[in-house]
Parts: structure tokens; sequence; C-alpha cells
């Protein structure tokens, strides 16, 4: 371990000791990573300093409940809490902290840094997920690793490289995976079923997606899912973003964005992935954002999605341009 590494380790346990009282929490709409990082590194909070009061707080997702609870707590009622941030850089896209008085912030993130600045901040972009992060974290402190939380890591460490399949995973992801497996000795081959598990209502949803995505000279692919076809295919929103990743392998794309209306939440949501140009930045002109190849972003009005796809063709053709000069 550097020098540079030590000295953040001892800064972020020294910032978790000096608080009685912590919250950690992450994005609205979380996925594995999102939630499996704040509920292991809750839980190995409390196994280290069970005398801490210690919650993960945000909206909970049915198809991930596998990962664990979370806690259902009046926040306001705290008033010297830290507040742990992670997996998200920005502070409107924080789940359940309105209201929270909170005299510090700990950031642990993967995303490209915004506007969350942590008193103790470790943000780095290498790294395939914030699970690759609370791991190392763990493993190389003094905080307790059991096996459920080893699990919760691992998996995802999974899902965010998708199967370590992604641009986002590095040598050191693979040494990080190994030293998880050999200290937490955990079966990990069984972690996949809850992860890949789908119905037979999903898979006829994804040929429908197939089948009605839209795809322009520039290589851009689109298609815009209604309630009407959930309703059909009788699944939630949140499918549509798990199954946004299927298509990277597919030769005619290079970009795509899936876009799916949350009648519950009265909000249009928009997942993207990219095989070449850089989208985050377009997301950022929308209130969206994540990484270089993997973003989204949300808006109550679908103009906001269509001109969002247009700057993304747009930015498929400039990259064809380029690559073919």
């Amino acid at each position: 371990m550097s020098i540079i590494k030590k000295e953040l380790y001892r800064k972020i346990i020294k910032i978790i000791k000096d608080y009685d009282e912590i919250v950690l929490a992450r994005h609205i709409g979380p996925d594995p990573d999102a939630i499996a990082s704040q509920i292991a590194l809750r839980d190995s909070i409390r196994l280290t300093f069970p005398e801490k009061k210690v919650y993960a707080i945000g909206a909970g997702v049915h198809k991930f409940k596998y990962l664990g609870n979370l806690d259902k707590i009046d926040v306001t009622t705290l008033s010297n809490a830290l507040l742990i941030v992670l997996d998200v850089p920005n502070f409107f896209r924080v789940d359940g902290i309105s209201g929270l008085e909170y005299q510090a912030i700990l950031k642990i993130d993967h995303h490209p840094a915004e506007d969350i600045i942590g008193d103790v901040d470790w943000t780095d972009e290498k790294m395939s997920s914030t699970c690759e992060m609370i791991a190392n974290l763990i493993m190389e402190t003094k905080l307790v690793l059991d096996q459920r939380i080893a699990e919760n890591l691992y998996i995802g460490m999974v899902f965010d490289s998708d199967r370590f399949l992604l641009q986002n995973t590095s040598t050191e992801t693979f040494k990080t995976v190994y030293n998880l497996l050999t200290t937490s000795n955990i079966d990990f081959v069984p972690l996949y079923d809850n992860l890949y598990e789908r119905s037979i209502n999903e898979e006829k949803f994804r040929a429908y997606l197939i089948n009605h995505i839209t795809i322009s000279d520039n290589h851009f692919g689109f298609i815009n899912v209604t309630p009407e076809i959930l309703k059909k295919y009788n699944v939630e929103p949140t499918i549509v973003s798990n199954q946004v990743n299927d298509f990277y392998f597919i030769k005619e794309l290079i970009c795509w964005m899936f876009v799916v209306y949350d009648e519950r939440n009265n909000i249009y949501k928009a997942n993207i992935r990219s095989r070449g140009p850089i989208v985050n930045e377009i997301a950022s002109k929308y209130n969206g954002g994540g990484h270089k190849f993997a973003s989204g972003c949300r808006s109550e009005n679908y103009e906001d999605m269509e001109a969002l796809a247009k700057d993304l063709d747009e930015a498929c053709n400039k990259y064809l341009t380029e690559e073919n000069n």
C-alpha cells in the first residue's frame, strides 16, 4: 500500500471514529453497487464500533432486497451526524438526506468529481465500482469483514463492471477480487443467481427492446418505453436500466439510450451507454451525469429526452467522423 493511500485510509477511519451518529447515503434509483456498498460499509462499521448509531438510508428497491435491509429513520432527529456519501458525485441525486443536520462529509465514489466535496474525500474514477473501493478499505484497515459483507461487495463489483467486461475493469480490480475471495472464502457462484435470474416476462420484454430499438445512421440507438409497454409485459421501470448493458456487443451500436417513464415519481429516466463517444458531459447538460461511457439523467419533460437523444446522435456522428479520419 502506498503512503498516500495509507494516509487516506487513516483519515477515513479517524473521521468514522470521531462521530457516534453516522448516516450512509447514495444516489436515487440505486443499482446493486450503490446499495451493496452502502449496506456493506454500514454493517462493517456496526461490527467494528458496536456503540455507534449507524444508518443506511434511502428508498429501497424490491429487486435488490437480497442485499439487506435499509434503515427507516427520521433523519431530522439527528443533530451531530457524519454523512457518508457513496457512489454519487452531486447533491441533487443523493437520496434521503433532506432535513439531516450533518456536521461533516466522508465521500467515497468512483464517478468524476462534481459538487460534493467531502471533508475527507476519496474520489477515484479508475475504480470499477464503489464496492471495489469499500472492499479495499475494509481489507486494508481494521474494519470488520464477515461473509455477508464480502458477498455484497462481490455482487456490487460484478454488477458495475458487468462481470469484469467493461473498460472500468483493471488489474487492480482482479487483485481486489482475489483478496476478497481468499480473505472471506465465500462461495461466489450462487451469488450470480440474484443478479442474473430473470422471469419469462423480463425475457419477453428484452425481446421487445431488441425488436423496437431504432438505430440511426450514426449508430445511435434509442427506445422510449411507455407505461403501457411496462404493463403489457408486467415489469417495473427499474427493469429497463437492468437491460441496458445487454446491448454492449451489438455491432451496429456505438451509443444507445433507453428512456422509461416512471409513473410513481412522475419522471422520465434515461440510461445511456457508449462504446465510443463520451456521454457524461452530454448528460450533465440535462442535470444528469455518471461515467464517460455509462451515464443517465432524469427529467419531468420528455422534450429533454428528445434533445438529449439528438445531442447523443450528433456526438456519434462526430466520433465516427474522427475515427474515419
